[in-house]
């Protein structure tokens, strides 16, 4: 990912440095479990930690001759060590480095997943509380619909994020996994005693069954995982761009002294953060196809699927990092317009009470049938003519055989619809 969208936390877990460390120290402890099981010199183990080291710009030179990554590192390796290195990677093959590897970073990657979402929570929760007896209109298919709140709005963003921070820990423990088995994984040259070993150094869990790598669908569950947390982030952001709009203008993302919204029109304030989150998250679902292609391998092991997430594990979380990170920013300075809310509630002339009416009416005796097109009939003129649809009602004769004139203007009341708020937030946040 392009360091526009990186944030130096998260891109360092795809650096060279990291992942030649993560080789080095899962080659070591897989020396120290052959030293404890004597199949190599203990002196031999104690020499690779004192003497190992590596140079990236070695290794890449080395690369170039052999065109094989783990024999470079090897031979850098050996370079440091010295004899002992022939104790180095007994019975081990690539995938064994390279798998684990990969297990790690992305267990690295989901924690500061984890805590990206924790922030980004506290902002939603916070705000929600903020606003939870806002009233402001509720729309289905873009159109008002009936009252709700902007606390409960953001409750339910809350609540998206709660359950996807529950799949991404459930994936973390998926993808968390370490297979150190040698060849076709038979562990035919190593014992499964290195296995655990190194799989308990390195804080995974073993991996029951890796054939030479370890199995790809725990890869596609990860990255479906991003995915929906992507797409949680891209519908917040759709709801922001919204809101946003001239016509609608409910909220705003924060417009900071000194910002220019366009370089024609100095008057624009454009809705930046949400739509650059919109397009990160086709980014991060961009991993979701090739994570899923990825499984299908060819017998125990081909290397398909290498190249796919070389580049997809760090663009993926890197983008993901950036995401949550700006979305969190976002919703704590978003500027709320509490007024604009009203006052867009207010603009049909009460339209957003009908349903409240048409019960009335069939609890009063009328069909529903019949009860419907009185409704309709006295809403529809508001949205062609204008008017209030409460004086509408009222001076509708059939409608007045069933209900008088103040029991309807009761039931144009705002507090009916927002009676059971507080049920709600208990359901999300507790108590």
């Amino acid at each position: 990912m392009i360091p526009r969208y990186s944030r130096p936390e998260m891109a360092r877990i795809w650096e060279p440095e990291n992942k030649f460390r993560i080789w080095f120290e899962i080659e070591a402890h897989a020396c120290d479990a052959q030293a404890e099981l004597g199949v190599i010199p203990r002196s031999a183990a104690e020499t690779v930690w004192q003497k190992g080291k590596f140079e990236i710009d070695r290794i890449d030179e080395i690369e170039r001759e052999t065109k094989h990554d783990v024999i470079a590192f090897l031979t850098n390796l050996a370079e440091y060590i010295g004899p002992d290195a022939r104790f180095v990677h007994q019975g081990m093959t690539s995938s064994d480095v390279l798998d684990t590897t990969l297990a790690v970073q992305l267990a690295q990657a989901s924690d500061l997943l984890l805590a990206n979402l924790d922030g980004l929570l506290a902002a939603l929760k916070r705000r929600a509380i903020e606003h939870k007896d806002t009233p402001t209109i509720g729309r289905s298919h873009g159109i008002h619909a009936e009252p709700t709140t902007f606390g409960l709005k953001l409750a339910g963003h809350y609540a998206a994020f709660a359950r996807n921070r529950e799949r991404l820990v459930a994936a973390r423990a998926e993808i968390a996994t370490c297979a150190i088995s040698g060849a076709v994984g038979t562990f035919a040259n190593i014992d499964p005693f290195v296995e655990r070993h190194v799989a308990e150094k390195m804080g995974l869990a073993v991996e029951p069954v890796s054939t030479q790598v370890i199995p790809r669908d725990r890869h596609a569950m990860f990255f479906a995982t991003l995915g929906v947390i992507a797409s949680s982030v891209e519908n917040l952001a759709t709801e922001i761009r919204h809101l946003q709009r001239t016509e609608v203008r409910e909220a705003e993302e924060f417009f900071s002294p000194g910002q220019k919204g366009s370089s024609a029109m100095p008057h624009k304030r454009n809705p930046v953060l949400s739509e650059n989150l919109t397009g990160l998250a086709r980014l991060v679902r961009a991993a979701v196809t090739p994570a899923l292609e990825n499984v299908a391998l060819w017998h125990e092991r081909d290397i398909s699927h290498s190249s796919v997430e070389r580049v997809m594990a760090p663009d993926a979380t890197v983008t993901l990092d950036f995401a949550l990170a700006r979305a969190t920013s976002m919703m704590e300075k978003l500027v709320i317009y509490p007024e604009r809310m009203r006052k867009n509630l207010d603009d049909l002339g009460g339209l957003v009470f009908s349903q409240r009416v048409l019960l009335a009416l069939t609890q009063a005796g009328m069909s529903r049938e019949g009860a419907y097109v009185a409704v309709q009939r006295n809403a529809m003129s508001v949205w062609e003519k204008g008017g209030s649809f409460l004086q509408n009602l009222q001076n509708d004769a059939e409608v007045a055989k069933h209900i008088d004139a103040d029991a309807i203007a009761a039931l144009f009341n705002m507090a009916y619809h927002t009676k059971h708020v507080d049920t709600i937030f208990k359901r999300v946040f507790g108590e």
